[in-house]
């Protein structure tokens, strides 16, 4: 029953993040998520077959998190009023969706309720974390490539971005243990505080 409570309250944090997307895209000018129902709470539309379901189960039955991600948020910069600032305030709105999500399971956690809501708590925030920092990555797809719109051009991107998948296999071969060590030291820091 935890691990379902946990699963289902993880698979909530990935579709926070793209709602987060999804609302901001649409508060700065771009009605092209509002349009495919993804400013929604509705688990369905957001479901992404490898990344909702399969790398979530395979992540957290091979290492003992989670991690996924859901459908992609479609949205269209040439709506947006300020095509360099939006976009990155557009990709920002995820990684900050998590890190207020851990915030409040970090709150859950320091109040040691019980045993549940304290394991509970603890998984959220470590996969909320996660979330957030492998987001925030200067690696197109990835959110936190969006700061390069701040000395690219949307043209210079949309190229640097082809080649993204190639980007983020080297770091995950690459960096991944350094990765997820910083991931532990932040987690264990925060516990702590």
């Amino acid at each position: 029953m935890e691990v379902l409570i946990v699963i289902f309250l993880i698979f909530y944090s990935i579709v926070l993040h793209e709602i987060a997307h999804a609302y901001v895209s649409y508060k700065l000018g771009d009605p092209t998520a509002k349009y495919e129902g993804r400013i929604s709470l509705n688990p369905l539309v957001h479901i992404d077959p490898l990344g909702t379901v399969l790398i979530p189960l395979f992540t957290f039955f091979s290492f003992g998190f989670i991690f996924g991600y859901a459908k992609p948020v479609p949205y269209n910069p040439e709506n947006l009023k300020n095509k360099i600032r939006d976009p990155i305030l557009v990709a920002l709105a995820g990684p900050l969706t998590n890190i207020l999500i851990l915030i409040f399971f970090l709150f859950l956690y320091k109040q040691n309720l019980s045993p549940l809501i304290n394991e509970i708590s603890f998984y959220l925030v470590r996969t909320n974390l996660i979330l957030a920092l492998f987001n925030l990555l200067p690696i197109p797809p990835l959110d936190g490539s969006k700061l390069y719109l701040l000395f690219l051009s949307l043209d210079e991107y949309v190229v640097l971005e082809s080649y993204g998948f190639v980007f983020l296999v080297l770091f995950l071969i690459l960096f991944q243990d350094i990765f997820f060590y910083l991931v532990n030291k932040i987690f264990l820091f925060l516990l702590s505080f």
